[in-house]
């Protein structure tokens, strides 16, 4: 008879939901995850992982037709579009049979279905609910439920996915060919992503933001770089812009787009909008329970705690910042927490976040602007990719790494950079900043040559007026 009661029983099992599920595993705790898809959540299957895969091709895609630069020759470059998109729904089942094959390997049962909190019997343990179409209901218990059920994408009205001329980013991840004219409405991570990788394969892209800039949370100078680089590849860039009633035809749509009180009709194969998410919290069972609801995600305290006993929310449900990274250590803190350890609750300002558009764009911590708002007196460190040597020999100098220090004590504030492979270079910053790191620290440790990372080294010299290479 297969288990039905747990210490632990985690529904969704996406980054945060099996990550908690191994870790409690580890603690020798037992636990069960109810998931209604697929493992690995809408990161590894509609998210982070198939995209990565997609932006991949089209980086290959613009090497191939920018051979002249490296001094090469080719007669003819093209590429069969199915078998991209095909590779990238490869790279997500691998890695979803492999989060199958670590809760198998922990002897983590998954009951597969939609969980549902269902009150609390007898003995004082919760209930869950879990149900699958065509079967019989199954009814779990626990003494903690942990909440991962994560969010999906927000569909303003008259923006709605329809699947065939309006997408999200499902329908964006998987198109059975590529559209000519395309335009993204949100300039977010996601839109961004979107509008380079179809860009970097040849279609027409305009992105559009209703914010005075583009990627409105990064740092300005970088949203400027950004903007600019993003228009040198040929995407039409439209700030300050409101969209009107999509106008859609059989193969086309018409979008009214308003900037600076003129209003342009743009017409296009393709709309993606990307304008943000929401938590999944209906029907997971919190009506007539102490849990609070804001703006379609949960409240928790900083141990990840709802207002009713025993339940906790952890990832893209539990609110900003919707990152995979953060939901999992999230998993990790709450499980310890209810294991009795001692635990950090998380400090946001030290969870980096990467775009991975062309140029890539990397930060964590405080931009120049909230720092300033916040009353710190800095000292701020800038030093452009084009001063780097190994920058130019990849033929990759469009770029910039800022540094933002508190000018009182010599502490890190914040990290912000745009340019080749930075997303695997903030690390370097969040590690700083976690380990509470100065600006004395910083300069005295010896980065490789050449690579360039030693741009992150110059930006800290340079907010002590020390740079040696610009």
């Amino acid at each position: 008879m297969s288990q039905t009661d747990f210490d632990i029983l985690v529904i969704g099992g996406g980054p945060g939901g099996y990550v908690a599920a191994l870790r409690a595993a580890q603690l020798k705790l037992s636990v069960g995850v109810v998931e209604a898809t697929h493992l690995g959540g809408i990161c590894l299957n509609w998210g982070c992982i198939p995209t990565k895969a997609l932006l991949r091709a089209s980086e290959i895609n613009h090497l191939l037709h920018d051979l002249d630069t490296y001094g090469f020759k080719a007669e003819q470059v093209s590429f069969d579009f199915k078998k991209i998109i095909a590779r990238s729904r490869a790279v997500s089942k691998q890695l979803s049979s492999g989060v199958s094959h670590l809760l198998k390997k922990a002897k983590v049962p998954v009951f597969e279905g939609f969980g549902k909190l269902d009150g609390v019997g007898p003995n004082g343990r919760r209930k869950v609910l879990v149900t699958k179409d065509g079967a019989a209901p199954v009814t779990l218990t626990a003494k903690h439920v942990i909440l991962a059920t994560g969010a999906r994408a927000r569909a303003l009205p008259g923006l709605e996915a329809d699947g065939k001329l309006v997408w999200s980013y499902r329908e964006a991840l998987v198109p059975e060919e590529l559209p000519k004219r395309l335009l993204v409405i949100g300039s977010g991570a996601i839109g961004t992503e979107f509008a380079s990788f179809y860009r970097n394969m040849g279609s027409a892209v305009t992105l559009v933001e209703v914010a005075p800039r583009i990627l409105p949370v990064e740092d300005e100078e970088i949203s400027a770089i950004a903007h600019k680089e993003f228009e040198k590849q040929g995407i039409r860039v439209l700030t300050g812009a409101k969209v009107g009633a999509l106008r859609k035809g059989a193969d086309s749509v018409t979008v009214p787009v308003e900037t600076n009180g003129k209003t342009e009709e743009i017409t296009v194969d393709k709309v993606i909008s990307a304008v943000g998410i929401v938590g999944n919290v209906e029907n997971i069972g919190l009506e007539g329970t102490k849990i609070k609801v804001d703006r379609t995600h949960v409240v928790t305290d900083a141990q990840c705690r709802t207002g009713e006993p025993g339940v906790y929310a952890i990832g893209d449900l539990a609110g900003a910042p919707w990152l995979a990274h953060k939901a999992s250590h999230e998993a990790v803190m709450c499980v310890e927490a209810i294991a009795g350890k001692d635990v950090h609750p998380i400090d946001v300002t030290k969870i980096p976040g990467c775009t991975y558009c062309r140029p890539q764009i990397a930060s964590v911590g405080y931009t120049e602007a909230r720092a300033k708002e916040a009353g710190y007196t800095l000292r701020v460190g800038k030093f452009p990719l084009m001063a780097n040597g190994k920058a130019l020999a990849m033929g990759e100098p469009a770029g910039l790494v800022k540094t933002v220090f508190d000018a009182k004590t010599g502490e890190l504030l914040g990290a912000h950079m745009i340019g080749a492979e930075v997303t695997e270079m903030v690390q370097g910053y969040v590690i700083a900043r976690t380990g509470e790191l100065t600006e004395a620290e910083l300069a005295e440790t010896i980065f490789p040559h050449p690579t360039i990372s030693e741009s992150m080294h110059e930006a800290v010299l340079a907010a002590y007026g020390g740079a040696l290479h610009f």
